[in-house]
């Protein structure tokens, strides 16, 4: 039984109204023993329609996180983090942002390719699903050679999520070279993904990444994965871990990761 979630936002994220308190009763009361809360920060996000900056308050975040975890460490073990928006042109500030807090976790994550959120209908205009989707995962691969300050990178096919069919069309084999290329730096650089159980809520009928991506890091030695929900709400906390922990027993895994001080722990699955 998976018991950490390591993928959370509350109402310090643009897109989440939250509140922290909320998310670490629900984790109790659900038998979590472990949470880790990520909230966004993105360096460079233009102001979208809906308004989100994703830019993170981080110094009041930072304060609420450990007040929190100080009141509630009889009861859960809380733990700090933070999903940071990866593009290549950022490296240095991300390096910067990275390195000015003390967090246990961070989850790297691409939202923007040439500063177009794929989940806008935008960013598919003028060309083929397969191309839009491409593009996205070829600016994984330009991230991973640029950025290093990471732990995880967060839902490597994010893109399909939004595509104007989701994943009706998409084929592995259609980029399973740009995969390949990407998948053995994060390894090299000793580095790892997540299981994101968003892909089973926003109509997917699986976490992500897509098994065949899964596979194939687990086949390079990748070793380093954890797991997340990627809630907004508490009624997504943990949802699906039942299927992620089969998920990953298919993929050939018999652990999955969390961290603490950036430094990753190992834990059984099926126990």
């Amino acid at each position: 039984m998976i018991q950490a979630d390591y993928h959370l936002h509350s109402c310090f994220s643009s897109d989440s109204e939250t509140q922290i308190k909320d998310i670490i009763e629900t984790a109790v009361l659900k038998g979590f023993d472990t949470i880790c809360l990520t909230d966004h920060h993105d360096i460079d996000f233009p102001v979208d329609k809906n308004g989100f900056d994703f830019q993170l308050d981080t110094p009041a975040y930072w304060n609420t996180m450990t007040k929190l975890r100080d009141e509630y460490k009889d009861k859960l073990d809380i733990r700090i983090g933070v999903e940071l928006g990866l593009m290549s042109h950022i490296s240095d500030e991300a390096a910067a942002y990275a390195n000015a807090y003390p967090f246990d976790f961070i989850i790297g994550s691409s939202h923007l390719v040439n500063l177009v959120d794929p989940y806008y209908p935008e960013y598919y205009e003028g060309r083929t699903e397969t191309e839009a989707y491409r593009a996205y995962f070829e600016s994984i691969l330009e991230n991973v050679k640029a950025i290093k300050t990471y732990d995880v990178y967060g839902h490597l096919d994010y893109v399909v999520r939004y595509g104007p069919t989701k994943n009706l069309n998409f084929k592995f084999s259609d980029y399973a070279e740009v995969f390949e290329a990407l998948l053995k730096i994060i390894i090299q650089d000793g580095k790892g993904i997540e299981i994101n159980t968003d892909g089973l809520y926003k109509g997917l009928g699986y976490p992500h990444p897509h098994m065949d991506i899964l596979k194939l890091y687990k086949s390079l030695g990748g070793e380093i994965i954890t797991v997340g929900s990627d809630a907004h709400i508490t009624d997504k906390l943990g949802y699906g871990f039942d299927m992620a922990e089969q998920y990953l027993l298919e993929a050939g895994f018999s652990y999955y990761t969390v961290f603490k001080n950036r430094t990753p722990e190992y834990r059984r699955l099926g126990v």
